[in-house]
């Protein structure tokens, strides 16, 4: 059965088209001036949104409406560039006249009959005219399904604010660039909304930019890297027994988070984020990262007790307790080889040497800690915890980062280096936390410093999405648009964020 719609309502906006050209032209004036590069935080937003409307002396309930203005204004020229047939246009069904409309309902959302009795028609036409796909969905988890298939660069949504607030943190882990057109009246049914905002929305083009980067393609092209017959001829072949086991255990599977985000600060940094092949320099540099990230995990194993990971054995396990500390004392030095022989200048070299022994010496310190620990347990206060999760999992986020942008030609010292150093540092916290998460569930009897003797599961969770949310805000400080994206969406990865079913009232109703 139907549930009954409330009755549509005014939202609180401008009244006339003309003062709400006059508004939107005034935030983008405010953007302009505080030169923002998207994604920007909600939180960041909204502040910045309660500041312009205070200082165009426009009332509270405007405040909503100015956010996605400004919004709007941050990826106005980002959408702009994305060429028309990689648009999307999504459009509520509750534009149309409910009572008479003809239209009928398939897997995908309304298929307008094109009968000219409202908005959708119109709109349509022309959006599908300039090649946009168009889509008049109740709910958009289809949406992150052709994003996902790579169909769709850019999104323009006209909806209530409610389902446009709600479909913001989805939208920013994707770094998609969206424009956002709020109905004038809501209320489920026989809405309406601002046709000349949407229409100035669909004709925005610029001058083509680069290319979105890849990132699915990209970290396909790095564990590539990892194949027994790609390490032979990076690093040349196995010479000897200990060679070939600790080759092995380099090749087994993982995420390759590390070398990923080496391979995106040099694809975004180096010559404005285009497709060209890496170089083998780059990819030396890549596998090195690696190596040291997969040395401490030998020696983790061994320092924890652990005769498994990830439901595989633990090469200790395997070969032997002295055999698999020398194989990763040998992934070690097969690191620093690499770095040292990747063809770089001396100069790049050099500074690439010092942080990856800088991020050696932290991460010794972090697991150092965590072993004094275990060998006398203690109440743990939660900043000791959290500090020897971010001496032993930051380090080797941020030499992947730095050592990508070091690849890349840029200075070690410049502002950039420290925005990378503060997302590692809060991405390291986040994913430790996660493992612990995990760990928890798996064997509460684990002798590892932990959060919960402390905390409970939720306040944990909640410290999660604090440090994800401070991995986010580092991101602010860089005025590269193609390296923040990318950080952006691999925090999205990393933690599953790019899942989106957002629904509008009626839709909720119905379902339930």
């Amino acid at each position: 059965m139907e549930t009954a719609a409330k009755p549509s309502q005014a939202s609180p906006f401008p009244p006339t088209a003309k003062e709400r050209r006059q508004l939107r032209d005034a935030v983008e004036s405010a953007a302009d001036a505080l030169s923002l590069v998207p994604p920007v935080p909600l939180e960041d937003l909204r502040a910045h949104a309660e500041t312009i409307r205070a200082a165009l002396g426009c009332p509270a309930a405007w405040s909503d409406n100015i956010l996605l203005l400004l919004n709007n204004a941050l990826w106005r020229d980002a959408f702009a560039a994305v060429p028309f047939e990689r648009r999307l246009l999504l459009l509520p069904k509750c534009l149309r006249p409910e009572a008479s409309c003809p239209a009928g309902f398939d897997a995908l959302g309304l298929r307008c009959e094109r009968c000219g009795a409202c908005a959708l028609d119109g709109l349509q036409a022309e959006a599908e005219r300039l090649g946009y796909a168009v889509l008049i969905a109740e709910g958009s988890a289809v949406v992150m399904a052709l994003i996902a298939a790579k169909k769709v660069e850019a999104i323009l949504g006209v909806s209530c604010l409610g389902v446009l607030e709600r479909a913001f943190a989805p939208m920013a882990a994707a770094a998609i660039p969206g424009i956002a057109i709020p109905l004038l009246r809501d209320g489920c049914r026989d809405t309406d909304v601002d046709l000349d905002a949407v229409r100035d929305a669909l004709r925005l083009r610029a001058e083509p930019r680069a290319p979105r980067i890849d990132l699915d393609a990209l970290r396909a092209e790095v564990a590539s890297w990892f194949t027994q017959e790609s390490l032979d001829a990076l690093a040349g072949p196995a010479e000897g027994r200990t060679e070939a086991i600790a080759r092995e255990w380099l090749a087994r599977g993982g995420n390759r988070w590390r070398p990923l985000l080496c391979a995106s600060a040099y694809r975004a940094l180096h010559h404005g984020g285009g497709a060209a092949a890496f170089p083998d320099s780059l990819r030396k540099i890549a596998l090195a990262v690696e190596c040291f990230h997969k040395a401490s995990l030998i020696h983790d194993d061994i320092e924890d007790g652990d005769a498994e990971r990830s439901g595989t054995p633990a090469l200790h396990a395997e070969h032997g307790l002295a055999a698999a500390l020398n194989a990763g004392d040998l992934l070690i030095g097969e690191g620093y080889r690499l770095l040292a022989e990747c063809g770089l200048p001396a100069e790049q070299r050099a500074a690439m040497l010092g942080v990856a022994a800088e991020g050696q010496r932290q991460l010794c310190r972090g697991q150092g800690e965590e072993l004094l620990w275990a060998r006398n347990p203690e109440p743990l206060t939660q900043d000791r915890v959290l500090n020897i999760f971010q001496q032993k999992t930051a380090p080797a986020f941020e030499v992947a980062l730095h050592l990508g942008a070091l690849a890349a030609g840029r200075d070690p010292h410049a502002a950039i280096a420290g925005a990378l150093s503060a997302y590692s540092r809060a991405l390291g916290v986040a994913y430790q936390i996660q493992d612990d998460l995990a760990d928890a569930a798996r064997d509460a009897a684990k002798q590892h410093p932990s959060l919960f003797p402390a905390l409970s599961r939720d306040e944990a969770q909640r410290l999660l999405d604090a440090r994800k949310t401070a991995a986010v805000r580092a991101l602010a400080a860089l005025e590269n648009p193609a390296l923040k994206g990318l950080l952006r969406r691999i925090i999205g990865k990393i933690f599953n964020e790019t899942e989106l079913t957002v629904w509008c009232r009626e839709a909720e109703q119905n379902k339930a």
